[in-house]
Order: structure tokens, then sequence, then C-alpha cells
């Protein structure tokens, strides 16, 4: 059975300018289970990440001012969150349902979390609404217990995933792919395994036909047994920020290249959401609900 991870702190109020995006943690598991894709039973809460697996990614310091709130007004403004207890528990919990997922998938195929792809986390800091970094934290966790040898993050959020590259930048079991806009946020880049910055005003065709040559070259060359699919709904023309040109219709597709070439080579993979800003909280709901229904028919 497929499995997601969703909390309730997931959908924790936060300032009134951030509250909207957030909305979806909360009315996608409703859609679902409002149409029947997934029930009650397919959804799991997960424990809160303990300690010392958040340090095998992150640094001591930094952990220690999220727990005992005491980041400065400047790494505040960088996270884009004021500190609060709530928060810091919310990144907890996520990071372990990236974990959770990641168990879950080796066993069925693919497990979800309604949160998470906190990929602008480094060890030392948070940027961009990201405290700490799942997938990363997630990977040293299956590569740490032995439960992985070579893990594939595919990060298809509009923003390239700057601390995750930075964070797996001397893992070799570690291969980072992200797709993403060139002239976009972070403006300074760090240097993926593979990286392809899109122009502002890439169409659906154009990243549907790079994407679909790049992963099947890396799945055949780098042969790993374990993948993290961040899969970000900013890449909609629709999105405030994205600069791209993507239909629902290619976003869903983009989905299901992913998703049906790890499942030809026996490639277990969970999924993370990532960002999604579109004015029209439908469109940002129904473009991550695809993803959910499509590894539903497929793994289902």
């Amino acid at each position: 059975m497929i499995h997601i991870a969703f909390d309730s702190i997931y959908a924790h109020p936060l300032p009134e300018n951030h509250r909207f995006p957030m909305l979806k943690y909360q009315l996608i598991p409703e859609q679902l289970m409002h149409e029947g894709t997934y029930t009650s039973t397919h959804f799991f809460s997960p424990a809160s990440c303990s300690t010392e697996t958040v340090l095998r990614t992150h640094e001591t310091e930094y952990l220690n001012k999220l727990l005992n709130q005491t980041l400065s007004a400047s790494e505040q403004r960088k996270i884009g969150f004021p500190q609060s207890p709530e928060l810091t528990q919310r990144e907890l919990i996520i990071t372990q349902g990236t974990i959770d997922c990641a168990l879950s998938a080796q066993k069925n195929g693919v497990a979800l979390n309604i949160a998470g792809g906190t990929h602008h986390a480094f060890a030392e800091r948070g940027e961009g609404f990201c405290l700490l970094n799942d997938m990363a934290v997630a990977s040293n966790y299956l590569l740490d217990k032995n439960l992985a040898a070579k893990i594939l993050i595919i990060d298809l959020d509009v923003h390239q995933g700057n601390g995750t590259a930075k964070l797996m930048e001397n893992e070799p079991r570690v291969f980072t792919f992200s797709m993403h806009g060139a002239h976009n946020y972070p403006f300074h880049k760090e240097k993926s395994d593979l990286d392809i910055g899109l122009l502002d005003g890439t169409d659906g065709p154009t990243y549907l036909k790079l994407l679909t040559e790049n992963l099947s070259k890396l799945i055949d060359e780098f042969q790993p047994d374990f993948a993290f699919y961040l899969s970000g709904v900013d890449v909609l023309d629709t999105d405030k920020f994205g600069k791209l040109k993507l239909s629902i219709a290619d976003c869903k597709q983009r989905d299901k290249i992913v998703f049906e070439a790890l499942k030809k080579n026996t490639i277990p993979v969970a999924v993370a959401l990532g960002g999604g800003y579109s004015p029209d909280i439908k469109t940002i709901v129904e473009a991550h609900c695809n993803t959910f229904r499509l590894a539903g028919d497929l793994w289902g």
C-alpha cells in the first residue's frame, strides 16, 4: 500500500503573507480523500526527527539555534519566516516524514510526503523558507544504515536545489540533478552533479524533451538503487515567480516521465512536494494532486 506522510502541523498557521501557499498542505489530502484516490488508511503522521539524525547533515550550532530560538534577525530574514518553536517542530516532523517515506518506498515502490523538498537549507543555515534539508538528511540516513548504495535526487522545482547541491558535493554515492530557471532564485547557484538551467519562457515540449533525454541517461550511467523526487509545481505558466511556460498537462506529463522511468528500472522513490505559487489555490492543489494520482495509478 502507498503511504503518504501528513501531519496537521504541516498546515500550522504562519505569518499572514505566507498563509496562502501553506493552505495546500491542508487541501491536498482533503481533495485526494474526497475524490476517492486515497483513504485515511494511506496517511500517517511522522514523529519528530532525532537530533542525532539531523546532525549527520546539519551543524550543531545551527540546530541549537533552531531548538533554542536564538536565530539572529538576519538569519530569520534569509529563511523568510520569524522563528517559533512550532516552526522548528514542523520542520523536524517534515524531515522525519521524508525518511519514513524512503523506508516505505523501499517496500512499496513509492511513498509521498505532503510537504518537504526543503532544498535551500545548508548545513549551517536556512534560506528560502527552508530550515532543514529533508532529502539530504534522508539520503544520509539511508547511506548510514546501508539501506541504499547509490541515490539519485531529482529536483524539478523551478528553483535550483542549492542547499542540496552543497551538502552532497563531496558525497559520490548521491547524484544531484536539478532542472531549474537559470535566472530565478537562488541567484548564486551551487554546483549540482547535473544542472540544467532553463531560460525564462521555456515551454512544455522543450522542458519535457530535456527531462526525458537527461533522466534516461542518468539512470543508465549512475544506476541508482534509490531516488528522491522533488516535484515542485512552480514550473507552471500561472506561477507568480516561476517564469516558465508549462501547463498543468505538461506538469502531469513531467511526473509521469519521472515515475515511469524509475518504475521501469525498479528504483523506489520518495516524493516531496516543493514549491507552487499560482494565484489560484485550486491550480496549485490540482497540479500537486496529479502527482499523487499518477503514483496511485502506477504503484497502487
